[in-house]
């Protein structure tokens, strides 16, 4: 007999959604076990210096005392700046690292359930909104991220858009300035660059 599945629930669209800027880096990400075990990740694999991406595990092996401090779990962010995708003006090499948790780490976090603080050499990724969604929440987020330039680096005026999460589905969405209804590999061929996030 076949085995039973059934339907899922469908989450209500209008329930809370936090709007952050998306930073055109690469994906990056810093696991810590239990027992200590520190891992060094890009979106599709463990990295090391040795066979690195873009620098950031040598950077994060440099750091990694400093980086403990986020605490055991999996911590996704945004590894950008100079040298790499739109580099955000920023000078002589400097790289960031911006964490995306902003339930954790921003700055209006529940100081209960989440009392320690983002590590000083971590950044956390830009709420631009938080409230109940509706697509003229959405609107209004990417026109002031146009008009104003980049939230994550001030006087940057090319940033490249945002990212909604929505809180009661717990899923993602983008939506970029420009070019946003080209599919992602229409868009690799037409730039001729690699979309790394």
């Amino acid at each position: 007999m076949e085995e039973f599945v059934g339907f899922n629930k469908i989450a209500r669209l209008s329930r809370k959604c936090v709007i952050t800027e998306k930073i055109d880096g690469t994906n990056a990400q810093i696991f810590i076990g239990d027992d200590g075990e520190f891992l060094v990740g890009s979106r599709t694999r463990w990295i090391t210096p040795e066979n690195d991406n873009h620098g950031f595990a040598k950077w994060a092996m440099e750091h990694k005392e400093e980086l403990l401090l986020l605490g055991p779990g999996r911590h996704f962010g945004e590894w950008w700046g100079s040298g790499i995708q739109r580099g955000y003006g920023l000078p002589n090499g400097e790289k960031r690292f911006s964490l995306f948790n902003t339930n954790r780490w921003g700055k209006d976090r529940d100081i209960e359930k989440y009392p320690d603080d983002c590590p000083s050499i971590c950044h956390v990724v830009p709420i631009l909104r938080d409230g109940i969604f509706d697509t003229d929440m959405v609107r209004d987020a990417l026109f002031h991220l146009e008009k104003d330039g980049s939230t994550a680096a001030p006087g940057f005026m090319k940033p490249e858009g945002i990212v909604i999460y929505h809180t009661a589905a717990n899923i993602l969405f983008k939506k970029t300035i420009e070019k946003d209804e080209s599919p992602k590999g229409h868009m690799e061929k037409t730039n001729g660059q690699r979309d790394k996030s």
